[in-house]
């Protein structure tokens, strides 16, 4: 599987920015290499060009997210079973755990954090949710992840690339310690009017 994959990575790499958006596209829901390795690469090869890849690859998963959302709304259990076709129930069973609990807020962090985003947009359109928010939260969530890739490769260069997942986890946990400071804020204004 390791040099399957090395090899479609390669293939997209060949194509240029045609296959950073390809590469970006097909991962919102099917199993290929993720795009930050060719976001990397493109990055530290031209760091004056970073943001425009990270916006490309931020559009081209959006758009990619709708293909997932349509296969999970058409095809229902059985195309995301057949997706994942191990652990696929309980991946399900997972996913419709966070939607139940934090609804888009699932959707923005599988798309920011490693968290495999094919399996949140096949299971958001199984699960019906609204096109919009979704788009919305898949927008912004890939958007803040390539783009504080492409910005940290931008300043650091080579010598941060070893470190990239520790810092999206690293902006994950401060977002997560945001919006629980709000839900708590909240929550004390609610109490007390």
């Amino acid at each position: 599987m390791h040099e399957i994959f090395i090899k479609m990575n390669d293939f997209f790499q060949s194509m240029g920015v045609q296959g950073l958006a390809l590469n970006s596209f097909i991962e919102s829901f099917f199993l290929v290499p993720p795009p930050d390795f060719l976001l990397i690469a493109m990055d530290l090869a031209q760091p004056a060009k970073a943001l425009f890849y990270a916006l490309i690859c931020t559009i081209a998963s959006a758009f990619g997210g709708i293909i997932g959302y349509a296969i999970g709304y058409w095809g229902g259990r059985p195309a995301f079973n057949w997706f994942f076709r191990k652990g696929g129930k309980e991946k399900f069973e997972a996913v419709e755990t966070l939607y139940n609990k934090y609804g888009t807020l699932a959707v923005f962090f599988s798309a920011f954090t490693p968290i495999p985003y094919k399996v949140f947009t096949i299971a958001s359109g199984i699960l019906s949710m609204n096109f919009l928010k979704f788009m919305i939260a898949s927008f912004f969530g890939r958007g803040l992840r390539f783009f504080i890739v492409s910005i940290v490769l931008m300043l650091f260069g080579e010598a941060i690339k070893q470190y990239i997942e520790l810092v999206i986890i690293a902006v994950t946990l401060v977002i997560i310690l945001f919006f629980v400071i709000l839900y708590k804020k909240r929550k004390s204004l609610i109490k007390n009017s």
